[in-house]
């Protein structure tokens, strides 16, 4: 087997007990990002990925240390995030040549679990829109067909994983950013629940609407990445209890007693969103899966309608006024970012501060209608990996929005309620030709991450 095709906890075990270097496994993944034609990689940096690689074989040549379980691992960071020293251009032109001073805290937590930093994946601007299409640069795709998206915004890290350039790539999700990829390259993509994974000490938590996290192939890899990422800073807003299972390769591996899972394939962030059969295999083939494992199998209502996630929009809005723009470079922004920027400034401190108290009362509404689940199941995405410009509408910025919720119809629930949600890639059909990949999405309570993930590895072992 390639080094390439080992999953992030068996390359680690290879390196761990001798069978591969970490210098091997850094160069192996190196040359391949220097070969990507998927437009994953915005930067690539050789010297200091080697430099710590050799360092980190030192540490593991040391008998009496002890190697982490994605020890040696190459893996990279998405371009929202600083690493000292590296660009952090956040997918814009506005910020073209910035270098960062720092290392965010889910670097530095990266980084002590022995991973090795070996580039920054694209995002697009400011990882607003659910596409990777940085202007200047090549739209990140999906290995399934290049002429279709990776998704957005850690579009660049799924395309590195999917591609087999790495078997794991750091992500971010502030409304599927990192289910949305995972859905459109067959990959597993969690976002953990609101103050799992702490945005500090740099930055802040805000809204609580984004998560950090990460791209892989499996679910025992994504479990051992939460128990690196899932250690707080001092300060945290939103400090999640511990997990009862100690830690989530633990919780990947429990037995599961039986459950009621709700099952709704009925759009609600969109209700003129059309549903793919592709789609609706995806949750077939997960209720068969689940149905087989003993789980009681029972139609979820809808949320909240439509109209209620405005709140989420306006949030959002208001949330773009928070990215680094120069007052003079506001022009050379995308039109969908300055859309949305226009947009939140028209609300009033009030008008933002009653969007925060109705997102509350969604989750309130939301927890009533949902709690009575164990776990919910939805498509990710309503429809296939879509095709590079399908979304985008630079003279429509408000059609670009529109069409993002209709191609996401259930993703941001999670962002605005706060509970843990995974994207799995359960099913493949052929759509013009092309063989292309869904994901079904499974949703747990608030705080009950170790629980998905348990379900999430279940689940997996069903359709492997």
């Amino acid at each position: 087997m390639q080094i390439n095709e080992l999953s992030a906890l068996d390359l680690s075990h290879a390196i761990r007990t001798g069978l591969i270097g970490v210098r091997e496994a850094t160069e192996d993944a190196l040359a391949r990002a220097h070969a990507d034609r998927l437009g994953a990689f915005t930067h690539i940096c050789d010297e200091r990925a080697l430099a710590q690689a050799d360092e980190l074989q030192k540490k593991l040549n040391d008998k009496d240390f002890e190697p982490g379980a994605l020890f040696g691992v190459p893996c990279p960071i998405k371009d929202l995030t600083q690493v000292a020293g590296l660009p952090m251009e956040g997918g814009s032109v506005v910020l073209r040549g910035n270098v960062a001073t720092k290392d965010d805290g889910i670097v530095i937590r990266l980084r002590d679990a022995g991973t090795v930093m070996i580039g920054k994946t694209s995002t697009p601007e400011f990882g607003l829109p659910c596409y990777t299409e940085p202007e200047g640069q090549p739209p990140a795709a999906t290995p399934f067909d290049p002429d279709r998206g990776a998704g957005g915004s850690s579009g660049g890290a799924a395309a590195a994983v999917a591609s087999g350039v790495v078997a794991i790539a750091h992500g971010s999700d502030g409304g599927g950013s990192i289910r949305i990829p995972a859905a459109s390259c067959g990959l597993v993509g969690l976002k953990a629940s609101r103050g799992r994974v702490s945005k500090g000490p740099l930055a802040v938590d805000g809204p609580g609407l984004a998560s950090d996290g990460v791209l892989t192939r499996t679910v025992r890899d994504t479990a051992a990445a939460l128990d690196v990422l899932a250690v707080g800073w001092p300060g945290d807003p939103y400090p999640a209890p511990p997990n009862p299972e100690g830690t989530y390769m633990a919780a990947a591996d429990q037995r599961v007693q039986k459950l009621r899972v709700g099952v709704l394939t009925t759009p609600v962030i969109a209700d003129d969103a059309p549903v793919h059969p592709g789609a609706l295999a995806a949750v077939e083939k997960t209720v068969a899966i689940l149905g087989e494992l003993g789980h009681e199998i029972v139609e979820a209502p809808k949320p909240f309608d439509a109209e209620a996630w405005d709140a989420f929009a306006a949030i959002w809005a208001v949330g773009s006024l928070g990215a680094p723009v120069p007052e003079e470079a506001e022009d050379q922004l995308r039109p969908l970012t300055r859309w949305l920027r226009e947009r939140g400034r028209t609300f009033s401190g009030q008008a933002h501060a009653q969007a925060l108290l109705a997102a509350q009362s969604v989750t309130r509404r939301t927890a009533e209608l949902w709690d009575p689940f164990d776990i919910i199941l939805t498509p990710t995405l309503a429809q296939p990996p879509a095709r590079h410009g399908s979304l985008r509408n630079d003279d429509d910025p408000a059609g670009d929005f529109a069409a993002q919720t209709r191609f996401t119809p259930w993703t941001s629930i999670y962002n605005l309620t706060g509970r843990p949600a995974i994207s799995l890639p359960v099913h493949e059909q052929e759509v013009d030709g092309v063989l292309l990949p869904f994901g079904a999405m499974l949703g747990a309570r608030m705080h009950e991450d170790a629980l998905l993930i348990a379900v999430a590895a279940k689940a997996e072992e069903g359709y492997l």
